[in-house]
């Protein structure tokens, strides 16, 4: 059989290619290491289980039986109270900022109406965006519901009387899926675009000599590298306004905020993928090694970012390596302005960390390319 097969005139390219990957070990290494490390991330990683919401409290009743229902909603690991408010306008705040993705609301008659055996009322608030976070708050407000009126017994209340927890979705109140997936596809195609299409492009020019070429010309290597990357954010942009578009037209997503910021902070974006995407060309040698590093870092981007799954449902080495990624603040930033109508004040600080990892990114890339093209 073996003899068979070698006297085939297809075993010598067969050959050929083995001897040749061996001679490159790092591409093979990505071949077969990229795809292991991911599907062991991935497989940890990627939970639709959301828990641990983060919450803010108004209680306005301030009884024994007010805390009693906050450590119930606790103890059911869907709400994590991360700090209390003094009225409604903090809340909005809180929420709108991204401090918190769900709020409780304590009504001031919640112990009398106990005590007089009426149903107590109360509300959970729920950053909406996110259709998997508006059913986690409402599974756990019906386990409340149903917890609570046992550990009441002890109080001076008839225990028989439900608990009226009320769950009121913000921003997306129909749990609609792309009314989430919508906004964040703009940052999906952006990273395609400026991280794989454009590295591959530049590697393809290296391989089959143009760079080169274009290096004797009278052309400076800033000209020549602005030449190359100007069509793809132009690229990027038109992408963009295709997205938003057929998103308004088509699914109804609705733009709440200014289209201006949107777009000054998509440059920031732009240029944060530029620069990811100028430094798997600068170390890639093929354009095989170019696709398979550009896949390492569009996998990560695409499922540990909260662009399906929310960061909240993720263990934490994978919420650590989601708050590197630059698509994980941009897509705070689209989503904010779209369905929140957030402003600058708002969005500083992910428009901030956008702009750091440009300016370290596009330095490191540009370096490397103006020696790759020596």
């Amino acid at each position: 059989m073996i003899t068979w097969i070698r006297g085939l005139l297809l075993w010598p390219m067969v050959r050929k290619e083995f001897i040749q990957l061996r001679r490159d070990p790092g591409t093979l290494v990505m071949i077969l290491g990229i795809p292991a490390m991911q599907l062991l991330l991935f497989g940890f990683a990627v939970r639709t289980e959301v828990h641990h919401l983060p919450t803010v409290v108004l209680d306005q009743s301030r009884t024994p039986e007010s805390r009693l229902l906050i450590e119930t909603i606790v103890q059911t690991q869907n709400f994590d109270i991360v700090g209390t408010v003094s009225d409604r306008a903090a809340i909005e705040h809180e929420i709108t900022i991204g401090h918190a993705r769900a709020a409780v609301i304590i009504s001031p008659d919640f112990a009398r109406s106990l005590k007089r055996g009426e149903t107590a009322d109360a509300q959970v608030l729920v950053d909406a965006a996110n259709p998997l976070a508006s059913s986690a708050a409402i599974s756990g407000a019906a386990l409340v519901t149903t917890v609570l009126p046992g550990k009441l017994a002890d109080h001076p209340v008839d225990a028989r009387m439900p608990i009226d927890l009320r769950v009121r979705p913000w921003y997306n109140p129909g749990g609609e899926s792309s009314m989430f997936v919508v906004p964040g596809l703009v940052a999906v195609m952006l990273t395609i675009t400026m991280l794989v299409v454009m590295s591959g492009a530049i590697v393809k020019e290296r391989e089959v000599g143009t760079l080169e070429q274009l290096v004797v010309t009278p052309i400076s290597k800033a000209s020549l590298l602005l030449g190359k990357v100007i069509p793809f954010v132009i690229i990027a942009y038109i992408q963009m306004t295709n997205v938003l578009v057929l998103g308004y037209v088509v699914f109804h997503v609705p733009i709440r905020g200014s289209l201006l910021l949107l777009y000054a902070l998509s440059g920031l974006f732009i240029l944060a993928v530029l620069g990811m995407g100028l430094l798997v060309a600068t170390f890639a040698k093929s354009q095989a090694s170019a696709q398979q590093l550009a896949f390492g870092f569009t996998m990560p981007s695409i499922l540990l970012s909260g662009f399906i799954f929310p960061l909240e449902a993720m263990p934490r080495v994978a919420q650590y390596i989601g708050h590197i990624l630059p698509i994980t603040y941009y897509l705070d930033i689209v989503r904010g302005i779209l369905l929140k109508g957030s402003g600058i004040d708002v969005l500083w600080q992910p428009a901030l960390y956008l702009a750091g990892f440009s300016i370290v990114t596009l330095s490191i890339s540009v370096r490397r390319f103006a020696k790759t093209v020596e």
